[in-house]
């Protein structure tokens, strides 16, 4: 059962219990596991991927196989429904309409005496995604990794993930694919893809920066293989917190609460609530709605251990607590949610009324669904278009320019013991003297 309460000491406790709850003894174990991955694939290549791949994923394959093959690709649009493909090419668009107001643009600035500043982006290379799979396949995750590394103009775009029963890649995610414009894909998962993506072997190509979320053993990978490659965050279980009062109807906040811990035993579900009576009716709602849920093992194993319900003073009290934890997802489920957005700091998605369920925003609503997790959202964001681009800055001097500045120059050089510095300005003003 959600537990209810409404001690302000053991509310916060319970808070920092969650939010650190991938932070346990087994995290180090499972890290040297990853470490003698990596630099096996990145001294063995194809060899130690497919090593790995036949011991985590129990699938023997050929290098041959490494790569989705084209026949593949054109036969998954017959294995899924129509209505599937129109939803998957409805949200397409949405994604990309929205990521494309999110562009930075390159700039100059041209100022006096012919100073010319500016700042000029461009895509990475090569961008490698990780789609998870396992406890299902997500299309959605495809599109959302997929879309920004497209509008950002990346003129390749790999994608891993793990293959299923018979060796085969579910034919959804096959579809959005190649809706967002991926056809290079590869049926590994797990630390090995991670490493190849990194390292570059004999089949899988070495990318710039690799995003998606996984397991922790690819989380921990991302972690090692970070400063090789990029990467847009290290993604740990998901997370909701919803702010409730008294207009909020308990069978959606329910719902709601259920459709985060549905994902993952590790999934978090937490609402505060200034309705001492809603909270109770929440209580009764999740266990109603768990009775002959298809994921209920799993599910109210996350409600169990890492879901509450908290009694609160005010929403201002709330908003505090929020900040706290700085949630994955948060829910407004208020009467004036734009009066109470303005006390909310840390919040990787926030979501405004109480007809707007956190399901919007992982399929179709347009903004990311790749979020800061377990507090990162205190200092991250969500995977956009700029995870996939990186920015030079632009100079130019003109000789009189340079010479109104060669004393300033020269002065913090010496002050630095970095004499050619100086000297590299002093120079160019002599000889134009």
């Amino acid at each position: 059962m959600l537990r209810i309460i409404t001690q302000q000491a053991d509310v916060i406790s319970e808070l920092q219990r969650i939010c650190e709850r991938t932070h346990d003894e087994q995290v180090l174990h499972k890290e040297a596991t990853v470490r003698e991955v990596l630099q096996a694939v990145k001294r063995q290549g194809d060899k130690a991927v497919l090593h790995y791949t036949a011991e985590f994923d129990h699938q023997t394959l050929q290098p041959e196989e490494l790569r989705v093959t084209g026949s593949e690709l054109d036969a998954a649009y017959q294995q899924v429904s129509k209505d599937l493909l129109a939803a998957i090419q409805l949200a397409c668009r949405q994604i990309e309409a929205f990521h494309r107001q999110r562009v930075p643009k390159s700039w100059v600035h041209f100022g006096d005496d012919e100073v010319v500043l500016g700042k000029r982006y461009t895509p990475v290379d090569r961008a490698g995604l990780y789609v998870p799979g396992g406890r299902a396949s997500y299309p959605s995750t495809v599109l959302m990794n997929a879309i920004p590394a497209k509008v950002a103009g990346v003129p390749r775009i790999v994608m891993v993930t793990p293959p299923g029963a018979g060796k085969a890649v579910n034919p959804a995610v096959l579809v959005a694919a190649q809706e967002a414009g991926v056809e290079e894909i590869y049926r590994i998962g797990g630390a090995q893809a991670i490493a190849a993506l990194a390292y570059g072997t004999e089949t899988i190509p070495k990318v710039n920066v690799i995003s998606g979320p996984g397991n922790i053993y690819v989380t921990l990978a991302k972690k090692l293989v970070y400063g090789t490659v990029g990467i847009d965050s290290l993604a740990g279980p998901s997370e909701v917190l919803i702010i409730a009062d008294e207009t909020a109807n308990a069978a959606h906040v329910a719902a709601d609460l259920l459709a985060q811990a549905e994902h993952d035993p590790m999934a978090a579900a937490i609402l505060l609530t200034t309705d001492a009576g809603l909270a109770k009716k929440v209580q009764v709602a999740v266990d109603r709605q768990l009775v002959d849920h298809p994921r209920r093992i799993d599910t109210e194993k996350a409600i169990a251990h890492y879901g509450l319900i908290v009694v609160v003073e005010s929403l201002e009290a709330a908003a505090e607590l929020s900040n706290e934890f700085a949630p994955e997802h948060l829910e407004l489920e208020v009467q004036d949610p734009w009066a109470l957005i303005s006390q909310i700091r840390h919040a990787g998605a926030i979501f405004l009324g109480n007809s707007t369920p956190e399901a919007v925003g992982d399929y179709l609503a347009g903004p990311n669904h790749t979020l800061p997790t377990s507090g990162a959202a205190r200092y991250a964001s969500a995977l956009g278009v700029e995870t996939f681009l990186k920015h030079s800055s632009i100079i130019q001097y003109s000789s009189t320019a340079l010479g109104k500045v060669a004393g300033a120059i020269d002065t913090l050089a010496k002050a630095e013991g970095l004499p050619s510095h100086g000297d590299s300005v002093r120079r160019r003003i002599a000889d134009k003297e």
